[in-house]
């Protein structure tokens, strides 16, 4: 099987898998995706958010996702418990289609890593 059917077999089974366990099996989008990585990440799981809030989670999503591939790094927690990353490396420019596939490779590898899919 060639690595771009693994990734698209990968990406429809974490999105069957999260879209039936936090959308009442509504298939989920990828900001949905990267918004509930956020929530994980910070481990505050049963706050509300704000807007501004959502906006920060989807950040530490995108930073934690991104950091396997050199363009973060952990950096510290602050007071209130939200980590913090700093850049390594810019990220390159990307038409959407390539940001699309460069996402799902991170949030598939995301979740292999943490046991929620094979």
């Amino acid at each position: 099987m060639s690595r771009d059917e693994q990734l698209k077999q990968r990406w429809e089974l974490v999105v069957e898998k999260l879209s039936t366990q936090f959308a009442d099996g509504e298939k989920l989008d990828l900001d949905a995706i990267i918004y509930l990585i956020g929530v994980q990440e910070l481990g505050q799981l049963h706050r509300k958010y704000k807007k501004d809030h959502k906006l920060d989670l989807m950040h530490i999503a995108i930073c934690k996702l991104l950091t396997p591939y050199g363009f973060y790094e952990f950096d510290y927690v602050d007071e209130d418990g939200w980590p913090h990353y700093k850049v390594k490396e810019e990220l390159p420019h990307l038409k959407a289609g390539e940001q699309s596939v460069l996402m799902k490779d991170a949030i598939v590898n995301y979740f292999v890593e943490n046991e929620f899919i094979s």
